[in-house]
């Protein structure tokens, strides 16, 4: 049965500074079977000088947990994704390796620094569409750059860009300034995906099926099952048509 989907999260453990050892990782999963996620593209961090885990121990340390999450979580379906952070190389970097991309394809959740100003968050953006990849800029409320401007979220969408925010965001557990932020992009119809950003069980779990419900509750079931559902499904779609 389709659930919802929770594209962006760190559950591999001991690659980032989400899940610390398997045991954390298969208690964020529970908490998003019990948020009614089915689908989850797993999305560790690559960052210059902070986190730089080899691809390698990354992609092995993602199918043993997917090999356990197969037996104590039938239903769910676990895919391995990358939150990659903007550097100057990153068009280099994203063609080195289908696993610093979102299951392999065109997909890139690119991350920015709270010090990027708008023309580099632009420039960057626009470098990889012009490269042929799909950019969804990750949890755009963060960047200082682009809070309260809503009309620079317009300028990137109409490049090309898809935007995600953070399911606690939008709920409010991120504060008051970032629920009024997201919930403006919300009505405008700016927002493309919602990720859980969960790293562990406590102060940054997983409420997507709280964020869920409250999309519903302000602007109806079947916008709420495109951003949740039917455009991760794409990436998914998007990586079986690829192999």
């Amino acid at each position: 049965m389709q659930g919802l989907f929770d594209m962006h999260c760190h559950i591999i453990p001991g690659v980032d500074d989400g899940a610390r050892d398997m045991n954390m990782s298969l208690a964020i999963l529970k908490e998003e079977k019990e948020n009614g996620v089915t689908d989850i593209i797993i999305t560790p961090h690559f960052r210059r000088e902070m986190f730089e885990t080899d691809r390698t121990v990354v992609l092995e340390r993602f199918l043993a947990i997917r090999k356990e999450a197969r037996s104590v979580f039938p239903d769910m379906r676990l895919y391995i994704g990358c939150e990659f952070h903007s550097n100057m190389d990153m068009e280099q970097i994203l063609a080195s390796d289908p696993l610093y991309r979102m299951i392999g394809t065109k997909y890139v959740l690119l991350e920015f620094s709270s010090v990027h100003n708008k023309a580099y968050i632009k420039e960057r953006t626009y470098a990889l569409l012009a490269r042929g990849y799909q950019p969804i800029i990750a949890h755009i409320e963060r960047y200082p750059a682009l809070a309260r401007n809503i009309d620079l979220v317009e300028e990137l969408r109409d490049i090309g860009a898809y935007i995600q925010v953070n399911a606690d965001a939008l709920i409010g557990k991120d504060g008051w300034g970032y629920k009024r932020f997201t919930g403006k992009l919300l009505r405008e119809g700016m927002i493309d995906f919602v990720g859980s950003d969960a790293h562990n069980t406590s102060d940054r779990a997983c409420h997507i099926g709280k964020a869920y419900t409250h999309v519903v509750r302000k602007i109806g079931k079947n916008e709420a099952d495109r951003i949740f559902i039917q455009n991760p499904a794409e990436i998914v779609r998007a990586a079986s048509e690829r192999s």
